[in-house]
């Protein structure tokens, strides 16, 4: 029914921290009220409205799509930090579909050239873009009434008359009653009475931040949670601030039922119709009177004899004719077109790029040099990417260098228009254990209280968090503490109310859309909050694409490896001449096979990891279809087929198929189930499955939604046995299938990534010295990862020499020449690049550096600071330059003071270094005692992750020695629930509680091969704590365990080596540290 009053000022979690409703809590709310219409007016930006407008819609309540928008003092170019950090608010409304776009540009605008704190408009924003709008100035934070509150009546009538000017008779003043505020209602007549005579009609409304009061003191959490978040143009919390019935506001308007009525006007006039779902394709730049579809197929043909295929071979002419027909058939050459276009300019620039995804199954994709892998030759199915009755578009994921990959966002910029593209924007939401912390912080709690119950919620895993009502259900600890405890439960309540909630907007790790127009005329726009200048759109992925305004999604992702494996070529070709075209490299080479049957994993694409490598060292790969099945296999759910998958290849005896038409589809990989394709292509062939039905059931299996589940069961299982099937064999099959719900691989996705896991075992293996620089220079800056890659180097024969000023370039370099790589200067912690790079250069312009004088006088003292000073004195970058560590460290002020004085008569620098002189005085340091060898070897440890000069286990070189099994042969070869010994010197502890609030620690144990973790409970913890301390050299025993995909060790006894080596005096072998790993 249509109501005498309609909601023209609601809020949603897209305020950010400043409201608490979602979208589809609004919608419904507003039906059970009885609305039939309602406006969203989030602050100052327009997030949720394709959500709000489709869900409205859906619910029969006419959306009227509005923002509540902060207007500057002054204009939005002024950011005085006293005048301009004021401000009012004015209530935008699109009356229009012109006025929805107009909302949109000054949204924007308001991003992009008014933010001071705030988006801000200012008068001229309002006046050029007023078309189509309605404008309503708020009841508390407008400029009238502020105007009022100070006193002056004068001014709250200008400001009236100005929104007159500008809005005409769709101006209209905001009139909001409180009861429970006297002297705010009593603000309201005097408001009323200015608007009357400027003659602005006024409007009855409720400003809704919340939607029952129930929800009060959720919503007063929600503001206390961002700590400085509070808006002082937000009404203030003793207001009702919830959705109202109609009832209740006529009954609260009674004496101005012109200011209902005129509510429903407002909502009467609002009409706008948002196309959803209607694809907008960019413009593809093309000759006269050619088509996109013309271009396509030229380029694809001509892309034939480019890839080397027989263009008259008929697999060849009758797949990509077909292809053709289905992209033409579905209107989507541009697509091709642009994606095509942005591969070739990568390629072009000298970028690596691959692709994942479906789309590897396409030959079009093939021969327009769009993917690298031949459908034909791998047995990719087209239709899995792309198939007549697919309704949704095709999608194509772009990976790039990471170091590279946004030249050719910038290129898209400038091709298809700067105004056209730009990043999607994403949001960052409240998750269950971030919920209960920030609940309990701004309850007043003690830290403990909430991470006490945070705890007590399971993590999850990506893409599938666990909320706190599922965690409730999991954990029977939070159940009873819950129950038990008053404060746990308000604790609870509360968070429960804001989950979910959005916390911040940030920019989608890859997607990026272009438009055929200006986005404006589709999406708002804002810069990226984290200051990078990025562009984004404030729609997320849904609201921008097919689901919404139908703009054209391409995803641009960076990937490490890639950058990687480009920076190994560039160093194969420097250091030998050698000129590697990665594509086409052999795909059989045996020295690559055997690497990785011996389990030299570390540092490759996909293959790496203690349990990967296990199974590697046991399959022993001949062909890169290992490879993409074993990229494939090793998940939850397929990995149980791995072992089975081993036998097979090394017995072919052991092939078999429950039914002979399998034979074709799973030959390849010896008769098991290894790719989501082979569960379709059995729906397919088996159970006369359409395409469309087979990817319903990949869907379905995906979702692991248990009701859809067994629908999609009964239904294979009714097609198998029609099919000719026993009702045995098509269980038997169902229950082989069932193990990849939610986690199986598609086909040319593992084709795709096993490329570059191949690709990088590949260089590894044939050029170690050149691959592993490469791999620790894009890990310079995690120590920890530093030095298992060092160690993985000395598995291999490849000395790994500390850093020097003398002989380091900026990153990790191999000695040509030499089995040998040298640490960089940017690999030292608390290193800046530009001084490294600056010492560089100067050593290559000047010569080495002769003493430590000669140093210090060619450096700048405004960029050697006493930080990065210290940092070379203690890596052992500055040894053999004249004076020991003690000494410079001692009298590191001395040092700086020298480069100073050196420096004193010059004038401004225009780099780090000056020129070399052999004149300067020496420092003649005084002796210092020597610096404890277990300090120096922490220290390094501390900068560069690794032990230079030094082992804190070379004192104990005998006991480690008569090991029968090293922490990396408790990894790679001890099962599960065995019991076995490791040893090493603690190099990292970290302190946590347990879920019953107890102690308990995680602690890296280090060898000179590799680490291993260990953890300790809380009973064992508080037994040996004495004991277990940084740079502590121990025998831990305790039984193994896999955690995060590595091996560990659950402590149950612990030695220190002084004590393993003072009980085995006299005797033969060592008991606690060198006893093989076995069963107790």
């Amino acid at each position: 029914m249509a109501h005498g009053w309609t909601p023209l000022n609601v809020h949603s979690h897209y305020s950010l921290l400043k409201a608490l409703p979602t979208i589809p809590d609004i919608v419904h709310q507003a039906k059970t009220l009885g609305y039939d219409a309602i406006a969203l007016t989030d602050a100052g930006a327009l997030y949720g409205a394709i959500e709000f407008y489709k869900a409205a819609r859906a619910a029969n309540i006419r959306p009227i799509v509005g923002v509540d928008a902060y207007v500057a003092p002054r204009t939005r170019h002024d950011m005085d930090a006293v005048i301009d950090r004021s401000r009012e608010r004015l209530i935008l409304l699109a009356r229009t579909t012109e006025g929805y776009r107009n909302l949109i540009r000054l949204v924007t605008r308001s991003y992009t050239e008014g933010f001071y704190y705030t988006p801000r408009v200012d008068a001229d924003l309002l006046k050029e873009h007023a078309q189509g709008l309605i404008a309503l100035m708020p009841a508390n934070a407008g400029k009238a009434a502020q105007q009022l509150r100070n006193g002056n009546r004068e001014g709250a009538l200008a400001a009236l008359r100005e929104l007159k000017e500008v809005f005409g008779e769709h101006a209209y003043a905001q009139v909001t009653l409180h009861p429970e505020a006297e002297m705010h209602d009593a603000l309201m007549g005097e408001l009323v009475e200015a608007a009357r005579e400027v003659g602005v009609p006024v409007v009855a409304d409720r400003e809704v931040y919340y939607l029952t009061p129930q929800d009060v003191e959720a919503y007063a959490t929600l503001l206390k949670v961002q700590q400085g978040a509070y808006d002082p143009t937000t009404p203030p919390e003793d207001f009702d601030l919830s959705l109202p019935s109609a009832e209740t506001m006529e009954m609260l308007y009674r004496d101005l039922p012109e200011a209902l009525a005129n509510a429903r006007r407002v909502a009467d006039m609002s009409e706008i119709d948002i196309p959803i779902g209607e694809w907008k394709f960019p413009q593809f730049p093309l000759p006269k009177g050619v088509t996109p579809q013309q271009e396509l197929e030229r380029l694809a043909w001509k892309g034939v004899a480019w890839r080397g295929l027989d263009p008259n071979n008929p697999k060849v002419k009758q797949r990509l004719s077909y292809e053709l027909s289905v992209i033409e058939k579905k209107g989507y050459a541009t697509y091709f077109l642009v994606v095509g276009d942005l591969l070739r300019e990568a390629r072009s620039r000298g970028i690596y790029t691959t692709i994942r995804g479906s789309v590897a199954g396409s030959l079009t994709t093939y021969v327009l040099g769009i993917t690298n892998v031949d459908p034909l030759s791998f047995q990719l199915p087209f239709e899995r990417f792309l198939n007549p009755e697919r309704p949704s578009a095709p999608d194509i994921d772009m990976d790039f260098q990471d170091n590279r990959r946004d030249e050719i966002i910038e290129y898209a910029r400038e091709k298809y228009g700067k105004d056209k593209v730009a990043q999607i924007g994403t949001f960052g939401t409240m998750l269950a254990r971030a919920s209960v912390r920030d609940v309990a912080r701004a309850l007043g709690y003690p830290y403990a209280m909430g991470d006490k119950i945070a705890r007590l919620i399971p993590m999850g895993r990506q893409g599938f968090p666990v909320d706190i009502t599922k965690a409730m259900e999991l954990e029977p600890d939070l159940a009873k503490l819950y129950k038990e405890n008053a404060d746990a439960r308000r604790i609870i309540d509360l968070a429960r109310k804001i989950e979910g909630k959005a916390r911040h907007i940030s920019v989608h790790a890859a997607g990026v859309v272009i438009s055929p127009d200006p986005l404006t005329d589709h999406v708002p726009l804002q810069f990226d909050p984290k200051g990078t200048g990025k562009l984004i759109t404030q729609y997320e992925m849904r609201s921008v694409g097919e689901d919404g305004v139908g703009l054209l999604k391409f995803d641009f992702l960076g990937i490490r490896n890639l950058s990687i494996l480009a920076d190994a070529v560039a160093r194969v070709e420097r250091n030998r001449g050698v000129r590697i075209n990665i594509e086409h490299i052999p795909f059989d080479d045996q020295k690559t096979f055997e690497m990785l049957a011996r389990g030299e994993t570390m540092g490759l694409f996909q293959l790496n990891g203690s349990g990967m490598t296990q199974f590697l060292q046991e399959l022993k790969p001949t062909t890169i279809h290992d490879i993409n099945a074993m990229v494939a296999l090793y998940r939850p759910g397929p990995m149980e087929s791995i072992p089975q998958y081993i036998a097979r290849k090394h017995n072919p005896y052991l092939v078999h198929y429950l039914d002979d038409r399998l034979r074709p589809i799973l030959e390849r990989s010896f008769g098991v189930i290894v790719y989501q394709d082979d569960v379709m292509m059995i729906a397919i062939e088996l159970a006369g499955y359409s395409w469309l039905e087979a990817d319903k059931l990949r869907k379905a299996m995906g979702k692991k939604i248990p009701e859809v589940m067994a629908e999609e069961k009964e239904k294979l299982l009714q097609g198998l046995t029609t099919h000719g099937m026993s009702q045995d064999k098509a269980q038997e099959l169902w229950a082989l299938i069932e193990p990849f719900a939610a986690y199986g691989f598609n086909k040319a996705h593992a084709a795709s990534y096993g490329r570059v896991a191949y690709q990088t075992a590949y260089m590894k293996a044939n050029y170690p010295e050149e691959y592993m620089a490469a791999v620790l220079t894009a890990e310079s800056g995690d120590t920890e990862e530093i030095a298992k890659l060092i160690a993985e180097c000395k598995r291999i024969g490849i000395t790994v020499a500390p850093p020097h000023v003398n002989f380091s370039d900026v990153y990790f370099s191999e000695v040509p020449g030499k089995r040998e790589i040298r640490f960089g200067l940017l690999s030292i912690k608390n290193f800046g690049e530009s001084v490294a790079k600056e010492i560089v250069a100067d050593r290559e312009a000047h010569g080495s550096f002769s003493s430590l004088e000669d140093f210090l006088a060619r450096a700048n003292p405004a960029s050697l600071n006493r930080r990065a000073l210290e940092a070379l004195i203690l890596s052992g970058a500055l040894d053999n330059l004249g004076y020991a560590r003690e000494q410079m460290l001692a009298h590191i002020e001395r040092l700086l003071a020298y480069t100073r004085e050196i420096h004193a008569g010059e004038q401004a620098q225009q780099s780090l270094f000056s020129a070399p002189d052999e004149t300067h005085p020496p420092l003649g340091l005084p002796p210092t005692p020597p610096l404890p060898l277990r300090e120096r070897l922490a220290q390094e440890k501390l900068l560069l992750g690794v032990y230079v000069s030094g082992h804190p286990l070379d004192e104990y070189r005998d006991l480690m020695g008569r090991r029968k099994i090293t922490n990396r042969g408790i990894k790679e070869r001890v099962p599960v629930d065995v019991t076995a010994t490791a040893a090493g010197v603690i190099v990292e502890l970290r302190e946590v509680y347990s879920k019953r609030g107890e102690k308990m620690a995680f602690a890296l144990l280090e060898d000179n091969e590799d680490r291993i973790e260990i953890a300790l409970f809380p009973e064992t913890y508080r037994t040996y704590r004495e004991i277990v301390t940084p740079g502590a050299c121990l025998a831990v025993e305790g039984r193994v365990t896999r955690r995060n995909d590595e091996k560990s060790i659950v402590a149950e006894r612990i030695q220190t080596l002084d004590e393993v080596r003072n009980k085995l005096k006299g005797r033969p072998a060592v008991s606690a540290a060198s006893a093989p790993a076995q069963a107790h």
